[in-house]
């Protein structure tokens, strides 16, 4: 069949203009990343009734060391605001209970407030809600006809100021505006409390805020010994018959927490409320109290903390809703010695007022919360006492089927020394410990071994697992970030000189075929 030269002509240029055009397409798409703000967090709550509280910029430098990402505050501190700024912190700042009377009585002096507190440092500072008083309903009912009209205020100062869609207005409330909390299918809101509950209920939905609920299983174990175990307070893993079954729903229930939230849900689900999420302002445990306080441990305390950290980033959501995790503000990043009696009053902090920790956390696995003190930095040594025969035996399956590292024990190697079946052994349990991924049963050799937070390091011999080693290695893995990022530009100019080339033999040949064409 005979082809036209003009058809040819015209399918080159055809052709030419397609590579011409692909030349300058862009060869990666975009990827949208999912907002982080969507995702549940755990954040801490800041008190100040600290002696010697440091300064706000130091408080501030000591939350991003620790990645902590969001905070509350029980109060909207000026200076605290302003260190926040460009930190990337977000931060729930407070109306104090004895400002509710004014704001909730007058729009101007609400409209003062946002002005003074939220629209002079957002959007530099990152402020994300607002909670208006704090459980008002229990503590300060003479105050609980103002409440809503405080909100309302607020939120209209908020609306002029063009800032009520990125910033949300609630109040938290005590886990007491509940009844019958438990099974949660059969909770329901005070009615006593209705006329306000109600219309409040109305105002979240409407405007997308959350339901502030400040739940403490410790609370519910103490007033209910012998009915809640302790193992379900502290979230421990339980055997099918001690879950607590909803008789309504038969839902099981692992832990006191989600059960709390569970019957806040259902409260106000008995209101036809069913588009509100529940946040928990304050969930804690305190890691000492008085005589009458006998499980107010730092035992208890790092147990309960670090396994709300790990079920919050679980995104396991509730037995009755596991579409939805609520998020969570720790009771409390400081211990506020300053505070009244009982002693547990004193003793929520996760720190001490010199940050120095309380306790530390077992999170590890569980993202960079808390990561500077509380990434589970335990090690595994010899006990006292044990014999070297039983330790030898125990050495030999370390660095033999149980497959440790033991070359730094070796003659010459930095761990050698001291030379004896202690040392020797204990760097060994300690590596098998690390390799297993300090997982429970991997510290043990038949009972001569034990886990323990004090690095056994020592000079120049560093043990697996150590921050020390993670220090001499920073800079290392820093420089092959470096590298890396090099390579990925270098490779991706190699790339594009490629496709430059390939362009160029195809525009070329077009060349060359046209001229013979204009010829033929």
């Amino acid at each position: 069949m005979a082809v036209s030269k003009l058809t040819v002509i015209l399918s080159l240029f055809t052709l030419l203009s397609t590579l011409l055009h692909a030349k300058s397409a862009p060869l990666i798409k975009q990827v949208k990343v999912q907002d982080q703000d969507t995702q549940p967090f755990v954040g801490v709550n800041i008190g100040t009734d600290v002696s010697n509280l440091v300064s706000p910029s130091a408080l501030v430098s000591f939350l991003q060391v620790q990645k902590i990402t969001h905070i509350r505050l029980y109060d909207a501190n000026p200076d605290l605001l302003k260190a926040l700024a460009h930190t990337k912190i977000r931060v729930i700042i407070s109306v104090p209970n004895n400002q509710l009377l004014a704001i909730g009585s007058s729009n101007t002096t609400a409209a003062a407030w946002i002005g003074r507190n939220v629209v002079a440092f957002y959007p530099e500072t990152l402020i994300t809600a607002v909670s208006v008083g704090d459980e008002v309903l229990t503590t300060v009912p003479s105050s609980a006809p103002i409440l809503l009209p405080a909100i309302e205020s607020l939120y209209s100062a908020l609306v002029a100021a063009n800032l009520h869609t990125q910033i949300k207005i609630s109040t938290p409330h005590a886990a007491s505006i509940i009844l019958d909390p438990f099974p949660p299918s059969q909770a329901f809101f005070n009615q006593s409390l209705s006329s306000v509950i109600v219309p409040l209920l109305q105002f979240l939905s409407k405007t997308g805020s959350p339901l502030m609920m400040n739940l403490y299983p410790y609370y519910v174990f103490m007033q209910n010994k012998g009915v809640v175990p302790l193992d379900n307070s502290l979230f421990k893993p339980l055997t099918p018959s001690k879950e607590m079954v909803d008789p309504n729903t038969l839902l099981h229930y692992t832990n006191v927490l989600d059960a709390m939230i569970d019957a806040a849900y259902s409260s106000m689900k008995n209101l036809n409320f069913t588009d509100v999420v529940v946040m928990v302002t304050e969930s804690g445990w305190p890691s000492k109290g008085d005589s009458k306080e006998p499980y107010a441990t730092i035992d208890n305390a790092d147990t309960y903390n670090s396994n709300l950290i790990k079920h919050v980033l679980d995104r396991s959501g509730t037995p009755l809703h596991p579409e939805i995790t609520s998020s969570v503000y720790i009771y409390e990043l400081l211990n506020e010695d300053l505070r009244s009696p009982p002693v547990s009053e004193a003793n929520w902090g996760l720190f001490y007022g010199n940050s120095t920790p309380v306790y530390l956390l077992h999170v590890s696995g569980s993202g960079t919360f808390l990561a500077n003190d509380t990434t589970n930095q335990t090690y595994c040594v010899v006990m006292d006492g044990v014999d070297s025969k039983t330790l030898q035996a125990a050495l030999d399956w370390a660095c033999g089927p149980g497959r440790a590292n033991c070359s730094e024990i070796q003659p010459g190697e930095n761990c050698y020394q001291p030379n004896n079946v202690k040392s020797h052994a204990t760097y060994a349990f300690d590596s098998y410990y690390q390799k297993e991924g300090r997982v429970a049963g991997s510290c043990d050799f038949k009972g001569v071994a034990m886990i323990t937070t004090s690095d056994p390091s020592h000079g120049n011999c560093i043990f697996p697992g150590s921050k020390k080693a993670t220090n001499t290695t920073r800079q290392v893995v820093n420089s092959t970030d470096i590298n890396g990022a090099e390579s990925r530009v270098r490779f991706v100019t190699f790339w594009s000189w490629r496709i430059s080339a390939i362009n160029k033999w195809w525009l070329l040949f077009l060349v060359l075929a046209f001229n013979i064409l204009l010829l033929w």
